[in-house]
């Protein structure tokens, strides 16, 4: 979960998350819907997904027994490096090198590590480095004060270099240059997409929902139904209910930013008479109540125009 997301998002999630899933048999046996409902918000989605997958893996292949060595942890679903080697030293106190964004931070500054991290020659001497510090006798410790040191003293602005124990071994610090470290990527002008979202209510108080391929943007959650820009959204309500809407109305357009994309949504609020019953036995599209929203994996952006209209209609 801290997978970029801060501490304080995450730890309520966090909490819940542990309640309800205790250990990787409780986790392997849930299904992908309840799973991805107790992840809603936290973005990211694909981390929920890869740790349901590994926790099933674990469950069928290992016997429930949590791997022991890098090579074993890095051919779960999402672990890469990094996630392996804390995972061994906090968890195993094995000594195993770490390299997450505070830690990349520490070490570049207090080396005077040039260019930005993600570039592969950069992040190279960066692993480098973290192999040869890291220690052997207390890997858990040091891993945890790294990764500590960045998130606090050494943050990303105004960093605390006064009360930092490596002040007078930190290049960066003595160079009065640490606003130079780590170096950062070029930018790059995200593409704009426009889609209608369809929050299609019946008289009953459903609102119909669609469930998104497994992969791509929101995979595998619930999610609205969506029309291209161009396209009436009369014609879509009815191509997918078989009812022509009695009511349309064109609420207030929003954008949400992906890492490779801005979405602009123009939502449109359609009232029908009822539900097409074709539709209620689809797998893929499904009518709720708004009340019943709770236990199931959807989009913060979504789940904001769902409350919406509960609040108008």
């Amino acid at each position: 979960m801290l997978q970029q997301t801060q501490v304080s998002v995450v730890k309520n999630y966090y909490q819940n998350f542990m309640r309800r899933f205790p250990d990787i048999t409780t986790l392997a046996n849930a299904q992908q819907d309840e799973v991805l409902s107790l992840w809603s918000g936290l973005g990211y989605y694909s981390r929920a997904r890869n740790l349901h997958k590994a926790a099933r893996i674990i469950r069928d292949q290992h016997r429930g027994d949590f791997p022991a060595t890098i090579e074993e942890l890095q051919a779960l679903p999402g672990i890469g490096r990094s996630t392996a080697g804390a995972i061994l030293s906090l968890a195993q106190q094995q000594p195993a090198a770490i390299l997450d964004g505070n830690v990349k931070r520490v070490l570049a500054r207090c080396f005077a590590i040039t260019g930005w991290p993600g570039k592969s020659s950069v992040l190279r001497e960066l692993w480098s480095l973290s192999d040869q510090l890291t220690s052997t006798k207390r890997p858990r410790d040091y891993n945890q004060a790294m990764m500590d040191l960045g998130a606090t003293l050494c943050s990303r602005s105004k960093p605390g270099c006064r009360q930092c124990p490596l002040q007078l071994n930190c290049k960066a610090c003595l160079q009065q240059q640490q606003h130079l470290y780590p170096g950062k990527k070029t930018p790059k002008k995200l593409p704009h997409r426009l889609i209608q979202m369809l929050l299609i209510r019946d008289a009953a108080g459903h609102i119909l929902l669609e469930k998104r391929p497994q992969t791509g943007v929101w995979a595998g959650l619930w999610s609205l139904p969506e029309a291209a820009a161009e396209t009436q959204a009369q014609t879509a309500c009815y191509q997918l209910t078989g009812i022509e809407p009695q009511q349309v109305l064109a609420m207030e357009q929003r954008r949400h930013t992906f890492s490779h994309f801005h979405l602009h949504i123009q939502p449109q609020l359609l009232h029908i008479a009822k539900p097409a019953h074709r539709v209620m036995d689809s797998e893929r599209l499904v009518w709720y109540k708004l009340d019943q929203l709770n236990s199931l994996g959807i989009a913060a952006p979504v789940m904001r125009l769902l409350k919406e209209i509960g609040e108008i209609t």
